[in-house]
Parts: C-alpha cells; sequence; structure tokens
C-alpha cells in the first residue's frame, strides 16, 4: 500500500450537517422553499456549483451561489466539530510515507475552508475536487486523476469513502475500497455496491493501517 486516498465530507470531516445547513438557507432565500438533508443527498454528485445551477429555480444562480459560501464559512465553526482521532491518523500516515489524497465532489472553495478550519493544510499531496473533473462520482475520473498525480497503481492504493457513489467509483478504477461509518453523519447507511471492507471506527482503521493489511 503506497497511497490512500479519502472523500471529504462525512469520511475525513463531519461535515455534512453544514452543507445541508449552507443548501436549506439558499433554497428558502432564493426559492423559498424547504428541503430536507435526504433531498440534498439526492442532488450530490456535482460540486455546489453545480447542484445549484441545476437545481435552484431562481435567476439569481450567480448571488445565490455566493451566499452558500458565506454561509458556509460563516456557520462552520458552529456546526462542524474537528475529529481528533482522523487528525491523529492522517498525521500517522503521513509519519509512515504514505502518500494521501482527496476526492471530493466538493468544489475547492468549500474545501479550502474546511481544511483551513479544521487545521488539516498541508497533509495532503493531492486534492481532487468537483472543479477538476467533467464527470462527478461515481464516475473514476477524479480518483484516476489522483492515482496519476500521487504516481502510484491502482493496486497501490486504497479509496476510503462513505457514499455508494465513492464506492463504486474505487470499483471501476480497480481500487481496493473501503466503507466507513465512523462519523455521526455519512451519506450511506447500506452501501449497494459492497466495499472490499466496511470499517465502522477510527480506531478500527488505525489497527488496520498498523497491520499492513491490504
Amino acid at each position: 500500500m503506497k497511497a490512500i486516498i479519502f472523500d471529504f465530507d462525512g469520511t475525513l470531516a463531519n461535515t455534512l450537517p453544514i452543507c445541508y445547513y449552507a443548501f436549506q438557507s439558499v433554497f428558502k432565500e432564493y426559492d423559498n422553499r424547504e428541503i430536507t438533508p435526504s433531498e440534498i443527498i439526492e442532488m450530490f454528485g456535482p460540486s455546489e456549483v453545480g447542484i445549484l445551477r441545476k437545481n435552484l429555480l431562481s435567476a439569481r444562480k450567480d448571488e445565490a451561489i455566493e451566499y452558500f459560501y458565506q454561509q458556509y464559512a460563516r456557520f462552520h465553526k458552529d456546526l462542524v466539530i474537528a475529529n481528533k482521532d482522523i487528525h491523529k491518523i492522517v498525521t500517522l500516515l503521513k509519519e509512515m510515507d504514505i502518500k494521501l489524497g482527496i476526492f471530493t465532489g466538493k468544489a475547492k472553495r468549500s474545501l479550502d475552508i474546511s481544511l483551513e478550519k479544521l487545521d488539516m493544510e498541508g497533509l495532503f499531496d493531492c486534492l481532487i475536487t468537483g472543479d477538476d473533473v467533467s464527470k462527478p462520482k461515481p464516475d473514476p475520473e477524479g480518483l484516476v486523476k489522483a492515482l496519476s498525480l500521487l504516481k502510484v497503481e491502482s493496486s497501490e492504493a486504497i479509496f476510503v469513502g462513505d457514499s455508494d457513489a465513492d464506492i463504486i467509483a474505487g470499483v471501476q478504477a480497480n481500487v481496493f475500497t473501503i466503507g466507513v461509518q465512523w462519523l455521526p453523519e455519512y451519506q450511506t447507511a447500506t452501501f449497494s455496491e459492497q466495499p472490499n471492507l466496511l470499517i465502522s471506527s477510527v480506531t478500527e482503521f488505525e489497527n488496520y493501517v498498523k497491520a499492513g493489511v491490504r
């Protein structure tokens, strides 16, 4: 195992609550409609910009997108608590000289906000966001790009995620997949595409990594 690539929302950080809040705020402000977290999850795939351009009825889309990021940054501290165990395992992986990447559907702007506020800047060797792909998850385009940037073969990498889209992308890229349900909020309770391994705690993942099992 030379590289581990992570999804972000619901995997590396419990950021789903701030995502829900920011989207709900935008739809309420610009469309005067209430949407549920499950409805938001159904929209996931493209970046926030793509989601709003596709689903927002209001013609004031550019203004609404800026409002989303204002809400996301303003309430991030209130709605997202840094997970010390995840920070610890990521730091451990770096000390083990394992290459680290992120492949997320988030736009670079929101990912940068979260990495800065959660003190996770500089921990990853490559960042692939929704801005960097033409085809969002479950298409493996971003994962293939991450493998290329990390200079590893698919057989040398692991992809860790919390959603069906993550696991499907990993399978299509011929990467070993780990489905995780270790944060309070995650996207998939029952995976339609079974990951190679299902892990429910960061401690379990740490033990797996230390054992060098692959």
